[in-house]
């Protein structure tokens, strides 16, 4: 368990802490990044980061304690399904805390926190069935490719580079066989 912070808490009891940082949460994971003071963006990570975490895990009972804390099931929704797996490769530190300059106000330091992009997407895990499955097709398409010239085809196909072809298009073995062909019939 973390130990209690020292000193006065954000809001005047811990009833009102609770729902000021689950309000600052569900604005974090509807937005992507939100400005607010260092103060609640310190303390609203360690709370980010867990729920992202639960909601990493996918299950049904995550799901309950995720929507304990946030109530809008439509955030809860994209935490789950758009969120979550953007980390899946990602052990901890999703967020990131960016100070900004002092509100105008009452020179309160300010700070922007939000989500880090993750890029790269995990690829669910392929188990044994999947992994033969593949392999199959593999073979199958392998079988499928075109097989490779036999050797008498590329003979023939020798041999027609080799005869010269007229304008009319005729290889000169083409004609000689034709002028033989008519000679046999005028005999």
């Amino acid at each position: 368990m973390p130990t209690p912070t020292k000193g006065p808490r954000l809001g005047g009891s811990p009833a009102h802490e609770r729902l000021m940082l689950a309000n600052l949460a569900t604005a974090l994971f509807q937005h992507g990044k939100i400005q607010t003071t260092e103060t609640k963006a310190r303390r609203l990570r360690p709370l980010a980061e867990q729920l992202i975490t639960k909601a990493k895990r996918g299950d049904l009972a995550s799901r309950r304690r995720v929507l304990g804390v946030v109530k809008d099931k439509d955030v809860v929704y994209a935490l789950f399904d758009q969120i979550a797996p953007r980390y899946a490769n990602r052990n901890g530190g999703y967020t990131r805390i960016v100070k900004t300059g002092p509100r105008k106000g009452d020179a309160a330091p300010m700070a922007i926190i939000e989500l880090v992009e993750e890029l790269q997407v995990a690829e669910p895990k392929a188990n044994k069935k999947t992994a033969a499955r593949k392999a199959a097709q593999q073979d199958k398409v392998e079988a499928l490719a075109p097989a490779e010239e036999t050797p008498r085809s590329s003979e023939v196909a020798d041999q027609d580079a080799e005869a010269p072809v007229s304008a009319s298009g005729d290889t000169a073995a083409a004609r000689e066989d034709s002028d033989e062909a008519t000679e046999n019939d005028k005999a």
